[in-house]
C-alpha cells in the first residue's frame, strides 16, 4: 500500500543526511591547512557496519590530492550527529595529509599491526579525554538516554589484530558486569564520564 507521508519522511531524511554531508566536506575544508586545500577534494559519506561491536551506521571521509595520494579515516556515527569537534578529533594530522599531498605514504592512524606504542607515536596521535582507570559510562546499545553501561578504562588507544592495517580504538574499557568492550570513538555519544561516587 503506498503511504505519502512514509515517502515525505523518507525524502526528508535523505535530504537532512545530504545536506549533513556536506557540512562534513566543508568543515573537513577548512581543516585541511592552506597551503594544500587548493590541491584537495573530500567526499562523505555513510557506510553501514555489519559488525556488531561497532557502530551500526560510520560516516567516512575521503580526502583526494589531485597529484597525491588518497586517504580515508571514519567517524563512527551517522553524519547529522557530527560536529565539527567530533570531526577534528579523528582528523589526519598537517604532517600526514602533507605527506598524502607529496604522494607520499603516510598511515592515518598512525600505528602498526606489531609495533608498541612509544612516546614518539603517542605524540602524534590526538589527546584523549579520559586516563587508565578512569570511571566511565559507556554507550552499549542504540538508545542514547537508556543504554549505558559503567565501566573503568583498561587501555589507551586499543587494537585486536584481526582489525584492518592502522585502525584502533581510543580506549579498552572493562565494564562492572566483567565484560571487555572497547569504544571506537572519543565522543560524549560513545563514552563520557561516570557520575561522582560511582
Amino acid at each position: 500500500m503506498f503511504l505519502p507521508d512514509k515517502v515525505d519522511a523518507k525524502k526528508k531524511e535523505d535530504e537532512e543526511r545530504k545536506v549533513a554531508l556536506r557540512q562534513i566536506e566543508a568543515w573537513s575544508m577548512e581543516i585541511i591547512p592552506s597551503e594544500i586545500r587548493h590541491d584537495a577534494v573530500v567526499a562523505a559519506r555513510e557506510v553501514i557496519c555489519g559488525d556488531p561491536e561497532c557502530s551500526p551506521v560510520d560516516t567516512a571521509v575521503t580526502i583526494v590530492f589531485n597529484k597525491g595520494r588518497d586517504g580515508i579515516f571514519g567517524v563512527p556515527m551517522e553524519a547529522k550527529e557530527v560536529t565539527k569537534e567530533i570531526l577534528k578529533v579523528g582528523f589526519p594530522t598537517s604532517e600526514v595529509l602533507n605527506k598524502w599531498q607529496r604522494g607520499e605514504e603516510a598511515d592515518w592512524p598512525p600505528l602498526e599491526d606489531d609495533v608498541e606504542l612509544d612516546e614518539a607515536m603517542l605524540a602524534q596521535l590526538p589527546k584523549l579525554r579520559f586516563e587508565l582507570d578512569s570511571k566511565v559510562l559507556c554507550r552499549i546499545g542504540e538508545n542514547a538516554e537508556t543504554d549505558w553501561a559503567a565501566g573503568t578504562v583498561i587501555k589507551l588507544w586499543y587494537r585486536e589484530p584481526r582489525w584492518p592495517r592502522g585502525s584502533f580504538a581510543p580506549y579498552q574499557v572493562r565494564l562492572d558486569d566483567g565484560r571487555e568492550i572497547f569504544a571506537p570513538a572519543d565522543m560524549e555519544q560513545v563514552i563520557k564520564a561516570a557520575p561522582e561516587g560511582r
